[in-house]
């Protein structure tokens, strides 16, 4: 098994800034993990809607996450700002594999980078579905 490493900017397709809030610091005065994966949601769900891809109220075919990962480089803290940057490695017939690098705002290398998997089911069934042309589009801009 390798040893995850820092990557650059230039690794992720497109970026999202994020605000550091003060509740996301914890006792030991840096972001607290669990906020990590709530970025990695955040950023990836913000793009696809933005782009027309993803209808969170009314669209008949959702993502589950199905696997997440995170590996920590150097500590992030309230007041910075993040820049999130989110690639697609994977594109399947019902899922996605995203994988998130968060920056320290304007520094060259990930502070923490990781990945999840989405897959793509009916709304009601929550059965897996073929993904919807619209979300395969914007989906393959990020390979």
């Amino acid at each position: 098994m390798h040893k995850p490493h820092p990557e650059p900017r230039s690794a992720y397709k497109v970026f999202r800034p994020i605000s550091t809030r003060w509740m996301d610091n914890d006792a030991y005065g840096h972001v607290n993990n669990v906020v990590y994966y709530s970025w990695f949601d955040t950023a990836v769900n913000a793009h696809l809607i933005e782009q027309g891809a993803l209808d969170i109220e009314k669209g008949q075919t959702i993502g589950l996450v199905i696997e997440t990962q995170c590996n920590y480089f150097e500590p992030l803290a309230f007041p910075q700002t993040v820049d999130a940057g989110i690639r697609v490695a994977r594109l399947g017939n019902s899922s996605v594999r995203y994988e998130v690098g968060l920056f320290a705002q304007g520094a060259p290398l990930t502070a923490a980078k990781g990945h999840f998997i989405h897959v793509y089911v009916d709304r009601h069934t929550r059965r897996p579905n073929s993904l919807p042309q619209a979300l395969k589009t914007v989906l393959e801009r990020l390979l």
